[in-house]
């Protein structure tokens, strides 16, 4: 995967449902290069699928966690490269101890088990912290 497969990832990511004209315009190549990537990512397994996005009092059942990530080097390569990762639900630029906090929304404490495991081999991130979101007192 190149920058961008990240970006487009990363685009429907946020919206499953983009028009491929507008991914092309927002990525900046042709329909047929979006059309390509897309395809080629699905045959590889990058992509499983396309679902909706529910809010999070519409899924209970799924483990809510954030993970603060310290980068060593260019931050800018770290975070194209969470932003393609499928557990990350919102990105944020922090200061302080941690330089990037993660939301991540997985279904299983064993797929969380694997995006922390892919999280910790992208090359720059140092160090991280994860904590689970138990309960909610005020949203």
């Amino acid at each position: 995967m190149d920058t961008i497969d990240r970006r487009l990832l990363a685009l429907l990511r946020h919206d499953a449902r983009a028009a491929v004209a507008d991914l092309a315009i927002a990525l900046g190549v042709s329909r047929g290069t979006v059309t390509n990537r897309m395809a080629k990512l699905q045959r590889d397994g990058v992509i499983a699928g396309y679902t909706v996005r529910l809010g999070a009092e519409a899924d209970p059942d799924g483990i809510r966690a954030w993970t603060a990530i310290a980068v060593e080097g260019h931050q800018q390569r770290v975070v194209q490269a969470l932003l393609g990762e499928a557990g990350i639900a919102a990105l944020h630029d922090t200061n302080g101890r941690w330089d990037l906090l993660a939301e991540l929304r997985v279904g299983s404490l064993a797929e969380l088990s694997k995006v922390l495991e892919r999280v910790r081999a992208i090359p720059g991130v140092s160090a991280s912290e994860t904590s689970v979101h138990l309960h909610s007192y005020r949203t």
